[in-house]
């Protein structure tokens, strides 16, 4: 059993910055791509950074391009998010997924095989 375990959320004025981190249980963590996703109220679901297994490969949607940087270590078996210049807009609850048939990072929600509960994160004006 997988399991993915977020923390690092909070609530930060914007312009301020955060980390949050998704530990993942199992030995396999380094056949799994890694990505964030988040979901702010009455919002669908949205992919915010990927990564390769090895970590030599990033992707990031558009509206955090440049401000967020998604980051693993493959031996402590957790996946970061580096979320500098925050916005309110980036209010949401951000999850981390596991996706372990693809080489690629995929933006589809429903691509990945396992999730984390979730962490909120809240921006202040």
């Amino acid at each position: 059993q997988v399991q993915l375990v977020e923390s690092g959320g909070g609530l930060v004025q914007a312009g301020g910055s955060l980390r949050v981190s998704c530990a993942v249980s199992g030995r396999l963590f380094r056949n799994y791509v890694m990505a964030w996703f988040r979901q702010a109220p009455g919002k669908e679901r949205e992919f915010a950074a990927g990564i390769n297994r090895s970590g030599s490969m990033t992707e990031y949607g558009d509206s955090v391009k440049g401000r967020f940087t998604i980051s693993r270590d493959n031996v402590k078996n957790t996946v970061y998010l580096q979320m500098n210049s925050l916005k309110p807009e980036d209010t949401a609850v951000y999850y981390c997924a596991a996706d372990w048939r693809r080489v690629g990072i995929s933006l589809q929600f429903d691509n990945y095989d396992y999730w984390g509960q979730g962490t909120q994160v809240t921006v202040s004006s």
